[in-house]
């Protein structure tokens, strides 16, 4: 990489699927940054590089993230770092050219044009249209597909529905500010409080199993978000690995980055 270089891959959010990319490219040795909010909504902490929002640091499978400002980005490159700014409206981009944009948001509806021209810019599942408002589209549905690139149309429309038992899936049953009770990687039984919203609200768990993600202590929430996740199987090593989902959508921008030549030649010069 040059010197007047920093990074060569922008990727937007820094949630479980997120963090699977990021990994992906770390590992292939191509430099990246991460932009998140000011108070991620990450359900999978414990594998989210955007946990570093709250933490100051965090680490994913050996590899270190780091919440940074714009003059520690090199520092924390060059240390073999993943960066994370505090940047929603992607900013950054007026003053870094970036050859390629990840938006792995999940917003799940069509983006906000970027700010700025960008050689390659790949967005993650529904919302996103290749040939419209991205280049390419990595498929994010459980399916034969799941982490194919589409350089034509569109994912495979959102379900609505989680994937497996829906029960999982734990949702705020009124807006309030969340307390958790409970901490991700601890066997949790039916019925047994996980969080409480304004004081007053509970979240249970609907079955025995291992709380495999919730959202950090302490963060606002509104009705019908997603605040918690049970895994009926239990395992508690599951809570700190990057899943096979995740993986498979990062080799699918893996390889969207590296069919390109003269991406491919950007990502490594």
């Amino acid at each position: 990489m040059s010197k007047n270089k920093i990074a060569s891959v922008l990727i937007r959010g820094g949630g479980d699927l997120a963090t699977g990319v990021a990994l992906r490219l770390h590992r292939a040795g191509i430099h990246a940054v991460i932009t998140e909010l000011p108070q991620p909504l990450a359900v999978r902490r414990a594998v989210s590089f955007a946990e570093a929002v709250y933490a100051g640091r965090h680490a994913v499978e050996g590899v270190m993230a780091r919440l940074v400002t714009r003059d520690q980005l090199q520092v924390s490159l060059d240390a073999g770092e993943i960066p994370v700014l505090n940047d929603p409206d992607a900013d950054i981009l007026f003053s870094i050219h970036f050859p390629v944009v990840v938006d792995a948001r999940l917003l799940k509806t069509p983006p906000q044009p970027l700010p700025v021209d960008i050689p390659l810019h790949i967005g993650l599942g529904p919302g996103f249209h290749a040939g419209e408002n991205c280049h390419a589209v990595i498929e994010t549905r459980r399916s034969h597909t799941l982490g194919r690139v589409y350089w034509n149309g569109t994912s495979q429309p959102d379900s609505r529905e989680p994937e497996g038992d829906p029960r999982r899936v734990l949702r705020a049953p009124v807006d309030g500010v969340l307390i958790s009770k409970a901490h991700i990687g601890e066997h949790v039984e039916e019925g047994q409080v996980i969080a409480v919203i304004s004081d007053q609200y509970a979240v249970t768990s609907p079955f025995g199993g291992m709380l495999r993600g919730l959202v950090h202590d302490g963060l606002r929430v509104t009705r019908g978000m997603k605040v918690a996740d049970v895994d009926a199987r239990n395992d508690a090593s599951a809570c700190h690995l990057v899943s096979d989902k995740a993986l498979a959508i990062g080799g699918g921008v893996l390889e969207a980055i590296l069919s390109r030549e003269e991406i491919r030649n950007k990502v490594y010069c």
